[in-house]
């Protein structure tokens, strides 16, 4: 199976298959657990460049998006993309491919990870 998965993300070009990579991978049990420590090191960050984004291009765009990255094992991620890739989306994408994560499972590398985010008035 995760052999499979290497191969769906090696393979996968489009922003859906590097989706469903991630989410499949969230589903496992150290997936679990490294989403549980990406949030403790994220959650007030990724809240503060979300309102600062929407600030910066008002009146925004608050359409939900998804985030993609793959993460390497010093926890730098890379090929970071947004759907839709509004304004306030390509900000955060912006902001967030410079944070350093925590190091995630060592199987796939880069490791595939999805952020869902959604807003509120």
């Amino acid at each position: 199976m995760l052999l499979a998965l290497m191969f769906a993300f090696a393979g996968a070009d489009g922003f859906d298959a590097r989706v469903q990579a991630a989410k499949a991978l969230e589903a496992k049990a150290e997936g679990k657990a490294w989403q549980e420590q990406l949030w403790d090191r994220i959650g007030n960050p990724a809240t503060d460049a979300l309102k600062g984004c929407i600030a910066s291009n008002a009146p925004a765009d608050k359409r939900a998006f998804t985030l993609v990255a793959g993460v390497d094992a010093k926890g730098q991620s890379s090929n970071v993309a947004v759907q839709p890739a509004t304004p306030v989306a390509t900000c955060f994408a912006g902001q967030f491919a410079n944070w350093t994560l925590p190091a995630p499972p060592r199987s796939p590398n880069p490791y595939p990870m999805e952020i869902d985010i959604s807003m509120t008035d």
